[in-house]
């Protein structure tokens, strides 16, 4: 009988590893759900399986959905089981209708693994990149409750709410970033290319220039000198970040330090409690315990000091500590939203009022970078202007001194 790999968050929401002897995939997830885990991932064990996953890796050219193929795929899959189509024929549909050859490679490799009598969920956790823990979480909370369409379509919701989410606070920082790029290069024009042009006439007047125009002067000098090699400096500063990122301690500082830094802390803040809001709301919805729960929302942060907030959370709720009083001890999420957790957990309904708190800081995200593109727009422009009106100024007072001594 061949070996299977596997990985599997435990009712604790602990992530196990292990190897199984089984006759095939669906076997192993069917034996681990029984244990009362959630399988993310079964793969056969041994140099067979990952000779077979390398073939698989280099034919295929190791292509993978990005979220807007994920989001699309859910809203129709869950739309057409919605209308009673059945699984294979709505896998079918939308490996014929989909003009990407990334979404029918991996289509086709997830339909083949249904048809084979593999579970959904058990067939997407063999696309880990594709498919995040939470997605096959909730998957597989949707197939054993017998809901799989209304689980895709509250699934959908959620990955559209994310995108939402991040666009938000992307898109509006295109514009402040763009500014800034042209006031800098302005600036730098300036420095390097229109100064140097009187230089030659201030050089053959004699005349001792103000103290302004001659340190404008070798600022231009230095950043003509230092332009040529900024380009490697910065690219090998973003390598060394990089790098230095891979450590814990580091990425940790980093976390911790935005955490702190005015207006765009408390944007960061109120951005993690509604993915955490949101992302808990609709595991706990769909049947996931909360112990689990936790143990998957922990893996959708992408940051350090929070998902250590959720591991102190996760021990706390073992010993019957709740979910809102370790929260508010970490000092991460907004006071507002650990109260509705809080009365969540008193009224039995921490799932519905967990999404409420998660529109609410949705809400209050849209609000704070509208007041951060507000103050950022003006302060970059009065900034540029200022610089720009200093050049001139240090100009025209030069010129001044030789049309005096010209008098």
């Amino acid at each position: 009988m061949p070996s299977f790999r596997w990985i599997a968050i435990d009712g604790a929401g602990v992530v196990q590893r292990g190897v199984m002897e089984a006759a095939n995939e669906a076997e192993v997830v069917g034996q681990l759900q029984r244990r009362g885990h959630i399988p993310m991932r079964a793969e056969p064990a041994g140099a067979g399986g990952i000779l077979r996953d390398a073939l698989s890796f280099q034919f295929s050219g190791g292509k993978s959905l990005n979220a807007r193929d994920v989001a699309a795929i859910t809203r129709e899959v869950s739309v057409m089981l919605d209308a009673g189509m059945d699984l294979d024929r709505a896998l079918r549909f939308l490996i014929e209708t989909k003009p990407a050859a990334r979404v029918q490679e991996v289509m086709g490799r997830i339909r083949d693994k249904v048809r084979g009598g593999s579970p959904l969920a058990a067939a997407l956790a063999l696309e880990p990149d594709s498919f995040s823990k939470l997605y096959i979480g909730l998957v597989r909370a949707g197939e054993a409750g017998g809901t799989l369409a209304a689980t895709l379509d509250r699934l959908a919701g959620l990955l559209d709410k994310d995108r939402k989410l991040a666009a938000t606070v992307g898109s509006a920082m295109i514009y402040p970033a763009m500014l800034m790029l042209a006031a800098v290069g302005s600036i730098v024009l300036l420095l390097t290319y229109v100064l140097p042009q009187f230089k030659p006439l201030f050089a053959q007047s004699g005349v001792a220039l103000p103290g302004s125009t001659q340190l404008l002067l070798a600022i231009g000098d230095g950043t003509a000198n230092v332009l040529p090699w900024l380009l490697p400096l910065i690219v090998v500063a973003v390598l060394m970040a990089l790098q230095a990122l891979k450590y814990p301690s580091m990425r940790r500082a980093r976390d911790r330090a935005l955490l702190h830094v005015p207006i765009v802390g408390d944007l960061i803040r109120t951005t993690l409690a509604a993915r955490f809001t949101r992302t808990l709301g609709t595991l706990l919805k769909n049947g996931v315990p909360l112990i689990s729960a936790l143990g998957i929302v922990r893996e959708t942060l992408g940051n350090l000091v929070a998902e250590e907030a959720i591991d102190e959370t996760i021990e706390s709720a073992r010993g019957g500590a709740g979910l809102s009083k370790p929260l508010a001890k970490s000092d991460l999420f907004p006071a507002r939203t650990i109260h509705l957790l809080q009365l969540g957990e008193e009224t039995a309904q921490l799932g519905e009022l967990a999404l409420k708190a998660a529109e609410i800081d949705e809400d209050q995200v849209q609000v704070t970078v509208q007041r951060l593109l507000a103050l950022l727009v003006p302060m970059i422009t009065i900034t540029m202007g200022m610089a720009v009106a200093s050049i001139i100024v240090s100009l025209m007072m030069a010129m001044l001194s030789l049309n005096d001594i010209a008098g």
